[in-house]
């Protein structure tokens, strides 16, 4: 396994210095505090590491998490690297304490693709980060919900999930507007039937409706409805 030392070092020979400045930006996150790393050749590196000679988790784990990048890493390599599904949890659990920005946690959701073979299982574990009513915690829910789990069986667990959104918090609420959009997208009939009934409140009802009103998947007949909706 390698050192820190060794992979800071090898990040920092992948570094882009105009892509950092505007990234930091993006991400929202100090100056500073990341090496400038794009993310295709981060997720490459991170399957690298994970198929080097003595990868060990813990020891990756065990890496400062001050750079943006390492927190990154760790998610990434929890998300590919292969290992039962039921020993993954509790790594998936770290992922989630780390998370302190939009970008780590949409990019951790990217990356676990194997969740769709592990729905029912991982079900309860979406629920209890939803109902931690933590910024980022739910976000990840509420994210994994859309990535994973858009089907129509699962729409009940969705609206559920989505009125116990904390939508004080910034980034809570964007996720829990993008997961409302995709269900408009996707079953029309009932998210307009859940967005006349739910709970939320209309900051995140009309974003919701704003976002489904942007895709190209919504007829004209659909977008003029929605906007009848807003609050």
């Amino acid at each position: 396994m390698k050192s820190y030392k060794e992979v800071f070092a090898d990040l920092s020979a992948m570094k882009d210095e105009k892509y950092r400045l505007f990234n930091e930006r993006i991400v929202n996150i100090p100056a500073g505090t990341s090496i400038g790393v794009r993310t295709p050749l981060l997720r490459a590196y991170a399957k690298k590491l994970i198929a080097g000679e003595g990868f060990d988790l813990e020891a990756l784990f065990a890496f400062p998490d001050e750079i943006f990048e390492i927190r990154l890493l760790k998610c990434a390599a929890v998300g590919y690297i292969g290992m039962p599904f039921s020993d993954k949890l509790p790594w998936i659990g770290r992922c989630v304490a780390l998370m302190d920005g939009w970008a780590v946690c949409d990019l951790f959701c990217s990356v676990l693709k194997e969740v769709k073979k592990h729905r029912a299982a991982f079900l309860p574990e979406i629920a209890r980060y939803i109902g931690e009513g933590k910024e980022f915690a739910q976000r990840f829910g509420y994210v994994m919900l859309l990535g994973c789990y858009m089907e129509r069986e699962y729409l009940p667990e969705i609206f559920a999930l989505l009125n116990r959104a904390n939508t004080q918090f910034f980034y809570t609420y964007m996720g829990a507007a993008w997961l409302i959009a995709e269900v408009l997208v996707h079953f029309f009939e009932e998210g307009t039937a859940y967005l006349q009934t739910c709970p939320l409140g209309a900051k995140t009802v009309n974003k919701a409706i704003q976002k489904a009103r942007e895709s190209f998947r919504l007829s004209e007949e659909q977008k003029n409805y929605l906007k009848s909706l807003k609050k």
